[in-house]
């Protein structure tokens, strides 16, 4: 992922954040014939200081769920179109629209398995986190004859996670009264992405001590 300087963060709390936001990654490996395979899937994150695990599955019957080795994760953040229009410095021929946004990169190791007690332990851990997200409470229970035939569809994966990239590209770039104007004009949309995407870059500015600020 191509990332300027100004736009590369190093804390792994936007990471948690973004993971937090949505886990629905998208898992890319090279295929036999040298193409990329992407498969989109919901992970489990699981991060011990720069110790960093992410762990899903596929269906069995797709091919990715053969690879083994080397592979990324590209993780999506808010996102949406800047107008220029909406800058109060329009002076300098460098203030033309855009597109902020947020998201990661990561690389690693992909393992996989597919052991009956790890596949059910995994089908489990996965149902009981994401069911508290909606408030429900169903539970994978490998012992019920409806249950149990899941664990044959699937094939298991675990990422060590290697190389961490993560950019956010909230007008950092510009001066403060630019900025404001951004987050003000995104807040009038009244949209649910416009909103989100104000609300990082306010967060982003809080965590920053604000950007250009002079």
């Amino acid at each position: 992922m191509f990332a300027q300087r100004v736009f590369v963060e190093n804390d792994l709390l936007w990471l948690d954040r973004l993971l937090a936001r949505d886990p629905f990654v998208t898992l890319l490996t090279t295929g036999s014939d040298g193409l990329p395979e992407l498969t989109r899937l919901p992970v489990l994150y699981r991060r011990q200081g720069e110790q960093i695990e992410l762990i899903g599955h596929w269906a069995r019957a797709n091919p990715q769920s053969r690879h083994r080795g080397r592979a990324k994760v590209l993780i999506d953040g808010p996102q949406g179109y800047v107008s220029a229009s909406w800058y109060p410095d329009k002076e300098s021929a460098a203030r033309v629209p855009t597109w902020n946004y947020a998201a990661a990169e990561l690389a690693g190791e992909l393992q996989a398995f597919d052991d009956a007690p790890a596949l059910a332990q995994l089908l489990s851990d996965t149902s009981a986190h994401f069911e508290a997200s909606v408030g429900q409470d169903w539970v994978f229970d490998a012992s019920l004859d409806d249950h149990g035939p899941s664990l044959r569809a699937i094939v298991g994966f675990r990422l060590q996670v290697q190389q961490i990239q993560i950019k956010l590209k909230l007008s950092q770039n510009h001066p403060a009264a630019n900025q404001l104007a951004v987050i003000g004009a995104l807040q009038a949309l009244d949209t649910p992405d416009a909103r989100e995407l104000a609300q990082w870059m306010q967060l982003y500015r809080s965590e920053h001590g604000g950007q250009h600020d002079d």
